[in-house]
């Protein structure tokens, strides 16, 4: 059985470790399931082949690819770099993908879309996600339902659809919430990963990373709680379960 690469950009160890748990416990995996490399302190192998993968992961985290290149601290531009240079052939060989979050950013800037702040960043929290006739017919969303909420927190978004993708999922803050390139690359704005919990843990871990007002983090940790979201895992769930 070929493992899944976990690609993770997370500086903040214990927000890596939680996003890791994460994957593994809404994805079905098991530790053996998955080759995690943390690459805020590892660099990509030299001799890496995506051919001895099940597909490849990419998280989320702090980063946001619009920023100048004179902003990003130096290990982030490093990281952006490493996932960039996956990005042609993960491409043009269709290996299955699924960025979340940063990794929606990762592939609009590969494929030469506006990926920016201009618009349609989203507060943390969670928000009313829509399939598309496109999404209805897809293999990872076919037969949820047609409406849906999804953790969300990001500063940048993408401006347009790519050129070649397939748009999946809206929201009316964000349109592109989920896209398609070829038939098995995927990327989500939101995060298929959390639940209620997993937010309160970053929203406890980033309070201080400029996503919020600090003071609204105990609201924010309640607003999770009440709410419900239960159907992005079973996106995750889907890509894991398709391709490993």
């Amino acid at each position: 059985m070929r493992p899944f690469l976990l690609l993770q950009l997370r500086p903040e160890t214990d927000a890596s470790d939680g996003e890791y748990r994460a994957f593994l416990d809404k994805g079905g995996m098991v530790p053996e399931q998955v080759h995690r490399i943390c690459l805020d302190r590892e660099f990509l192998p030299k001799d890496l082949r995506l051919a001895d993968y099940a597909g490849v992961i990419v998280g989320g985290g702090p980063g946001c690819v619009s920023d100048a290149p004179g902003d990003k601290h130096p290990v982030e531009a490093r990281i952006e770099a490493e996932i960039l240079s996956l990005m042609p052939q993960i491409t043009e060989d269709d290996v299955p993908f699924l960025g979340c979050c940063y990794g929606i950013g990762i592939l609009g800037h590969h494929l030469g879309a506006d990926v920016s702040k201009q618009r349609y960043g989203e507060p943390v929290g969670p928000v009313a996600c829509r399939i598309t006739a496109d999404g209805s017919r897809d293999p990872l969303l076919g037969d949820l339902p047609d409406r849906f909420d999804a953790f969300v927190g990001h500063k940048e978004a993408l401006q347009a659809l790519p050129e070649g993708c397939v748009h999946l999922l809206a929201s009316d803050p964000c349109p592109f919430q989920m896209i398609r390139y070829g038939q098995n690359v995927y990327a989500t704005q939101f995060h298929p990963e959390a639940d209620a919990g997993v937010f309160e843990e970053r929203i406890r871990i980033y309070r201080h990373k400029g996503y919020f007002d600090p003071a609204e983090a105990d609201d924010l940790i309640a607003m999770c709680h009440a709410g419900n979201v239960t159907v992005p895992v079973e996106i995750l769930r889907r890509f894991v379960a398709r391709y490993g």
